[in-house]
Parts: structure tokens; sequence; C-alpha cells
């Protein structure tokens, strides 16, 4: 397949395609005239990594199971499952991580004063101060 009907096949575009090609993760044989080949198993593949992507797994993971994957077998499911779950680990992390931060963000919208919500509490009390003493003087 040329470049054009693999590109049509499966929705990537070219600079992806030869970016993918540049990385590793896809191959193509050069005809005479220079032209890029691909057999028709890189459809198969370009989907497998679309969907790996899609799951939330960087080119660099797809790269790292490439062997893997380029000749899969029923022996090559327990490190897809254990791959899966590391990314599933991953996101629980993630979202642990983004709700203790959504429950600070939440903390000091409610409970600092109004004038400045970032401020730890001490220089804010500091803050009003010092304004209102620059206000006195003036």
């Amino acid at each position: 397949m040329r470049i054009g009907e693999i590109a049509t096949a499966t929705g990537i575009s070219r600079d992806t395609l030869r970016f993918y090609e540049k990385r590793g993760l896809l191959r193509a044989r050069r005809t005479a005239n220079g032209y890029r080949d691909y057999p028709p198993e890189a459809v198969d593949w370009l989907r497998y990594i679309r969907t790996a992507q899609s799951l939330g797994f960087t080119l660099a993971e797809i790269e790292a199971e490439l062997p893997l994957l380029a000749a899969p077998a029923e022996s090559s499911t327990p490190v897809l499952r254990a791959a899966l779950a590391a990314k599933l680990a991953e996101i629980d992390r993630r979202i642990d991580g983004l709700a203790a931060l959504r429950g600070e963000l939440a903390r000091r919208l409610h409970e600092l004063p109004a004038e400045c919500p970032l401020a730890p509490g001490d220089q804010a009390a500091s803050a009003r101060s010092s304004a209102s003493a620059a206000r006195a003087a003036a």
C-alpha cells in the first residue's frame, strides 16, 4: 500500500505516518521509484497504535512493547494484561493526585481571605495591615 492509501484506510495523516516510520513504529519498503510501500498488516498495526493512544499509552510506551506486539502470541497476553494493569494503576494515582489538588484549591477558595486565596494566611494578614497603613499615611 502506498502512503496515500494507508492514510485513507486509517484516517492518519501522511505526516504522522512518516513520523511513525522515523520512530521505528512503522516499516515500509521502498519501491524502485522511491515510493513507500506498506504491507497490508500495517493498517491493523496503526489501528492498534491509535487504540493504545486512546487508552492513555504514550508512543514511548507503545515502542517499548513493539517486539511483543509485532509477533503477538497467546504467551503475550499476560504481558499485555500487566501493561494494562500498570496503566490503570498510573491513572488511579493521577486521579488521587487530582482529587487532593482539587481539595486544596477548594479549601483555599473557601477558607483564605478574599483578597488573595493563593497567599499563605500570615502573608495575607500582613498585606492587609500594610495596605491599611499605606492608606492611613496618604
